[in-house]
């Protein structure tokens, strides 16, 4: 007789998508072990004391735009395991340098009347997502496959198959909306004249007009500590401090999913692998990286344009042609002068994350991946021109290189926070061109990583897609 299975699942890396694939799995039933290396779980979510003590910072992801709309978050009674969504009265602010800020509010309207001549049609062109983005949020946070909503498909796809500065300039006349679209265009860290970088600047419009851009309350280790609790009452058992070097480590199990990126699939189970797929893995590239600052400040950062204090998000690069212009220079392996800041103030609507009456705030730019350049004064100098005197309210901050990202989470390859880009070529076939990309041609092995599709985020829908993908070896 066969000797029955501790575990009949294991996953490996506790990160957003570990944590959904092993609810996914011990939700039909099945035995599961979740294995992570570092002494707390949470991956790219993680929330710590980073500069002064009191003072809250998350690491990595602190605005989850697509996390509260995930089909699979939303299935899922977090709320019940702790964990509190906070919305700001606006989601996004991009200050211009006349001392006014373009505001991306809950109502399509609102936003589009700051945008001139360029009003209708910005709401000719985000209206129909807003109002269908159940639809659509369910068609892009998967893999390629046929589309239950093929009408909303086509409309996106018109828009979204184009480079951001294509669209803009197809669509917009005049500064605030083609800069407003350009900074939200600007998170495919990508250059914005490749395809199909309109796509981003879409959804993360039309996710903060349909849903808002929320924060969890306490730091985003909120979201991964629900998780992990909603995991152990199905049954699941939680392993840190357990690095997996090998995948003959690991006990016996049906599958085991990994939550890592190509390179360190390749070290673990490399040795399982076919040759030819090795191969294509090997092939797998990851974009440009992330120069991070973090803040402990005295005082709410002294925006010029007041109402900037109204986001939690704030996008800092001026013009389309400016953030155009530095995204290709990082894009071909430069250091703009003159970067694109993305600015995160979450004390703004969380007071809880610092000592009463002091704020937390984090900057980062892209750089070439592996990049050792210092950015810190090119970023400050980017948040000054638009916040003067905010230098003089910093209390402390620490500086995160590409290189340290990646030491603190491995799949962050070269600071690549999306491991792996996301252009044409790589963002349904991550991380191999396969009509199930989450599993590989090694029977009981899958990956379910944000390097595979829909991509980076805190979504958990890679993990939840890759667990599907697995019930075939589990019987479910």
């Amino acid at each position: 007789m066969e000797n029955k299975l501790e575990f009949e699942a294991i996953v490996v890396g506790a990160g957003p998508n570990g944590l959904a694939a092993a609810i996914t799995i011990a939700r039909e039933g099945h035995s599961v072990l979740l294995i992570e290396a570092k002494d707390t779980i949470g991956g790219g979510c993680r929330s710590a004391e980073l500069t002064l003590p009191g003072f809250i910072h998350d690491p990595c992801a602190t605005i989850h735009s697509l996390g509260v709309t995930s089909p699979f978050f939303r299935s899922l009674p977090l709320a019940d395991f702790g964990l509190e969504w906070i919305y700001p009265s606006a989601a996004l602010a991009h200050p211009l340098d006349n001392g006014r800020a373009v505001m991306l509010e809950r109502s399509v309207e609102a936003t589009s009347d700051q945008m001139g001549r360029d009003a209708l049609a910005y709401r000719r062109m985000m209206s129909p997502f807003v109002e269908n983005w159940r639809k659509l949020s369910y068609e892009i946070l998967g893999p390629l496959r046929i589309p239950r909503y093929p009408f909303i498909m086509a409309r996106f796809g018109w828009y979204a198959l184009r480079s951001a500065r294509g669209l803009a300039d197809r669509l917009f006349k005049e500064d605030r909306a083609r800069a407003f679209f350009a900074g939200l265009a600007g998170h495919s860290i990508q250059s914005l004249e490749k395809l199909p970088t309109a796509a981003f600047g879409l959804v993360l419009g039309a996710s903060g007009h349909a849903a808002g851009w929320p924060v969890a309350r306490g730091g985003s280790q909120k979201i991964v500590d629900a998780l992990a609790k909603y995991l152990l009452s199905l049954g699941g058992k939680i392993v840190t401090s357990q690095a997996i070097g090998d995948i003959d480590e690991l006990p016996p199990a049906k599958v085991v999913l990994f939550d890592v990126s190509p390179r360190q699939l390749l070290g673990i189970a490399g040795k399982r692998l076919p040759e030819g797929y090795s191969r294509q893995l090997r092939k797998f590239r990851y974009g440009p990286g992330v120069f991070k600052l973090d803040y402990a400040l005295e005082g709410p950062i002294p925006w010029r344009a007041a109402e900037c204090a109204r986001a939690t998000t704030v996008h800092l690069g001026g013009t389309l042609e400016e953030i155009v212009e530095a995204e290709e220079q990082v894009w071909n392996g430069g250091h703009p002068k003159e970067p694109f800041v993305l600015l995160a103030q979450q004390t703004t609507i969380d007071p809880s994350r610092a000592p009463e009456g002091k704020h937390t705030a984090w900057a980062y730019c892209h750089v070439p991946n592996g990049s050792t350049f210092d950015m810190k004064e090119r970023i400050e100098a980017q948040i000054e021109r638009f916040a003067p005197g905010f230098c003089d309210r910093i209390l402390a901050s620490t500086v995160t290189t590409p290189l340290e990202l990646e030491q603190y989470n491995a799949n962050y390859i070269g600071g690549d926070i999306n491991s792996g880009v996301q252009d044409l070529k790589q963002l349904f076939t991550r991380p191999v061109a396969r009509l199930v990309p989450y599993s590989t041609p090694v029977k009981g092995i899958y990956i379910c990583s944000s390097s595979t599709p829909p991509g980076g985020g805190v979504h958990g829908m890679s993990g939840y897609h890759a667990a599907k993908a697995a019930m075939r070896d589990l019987g479910g």
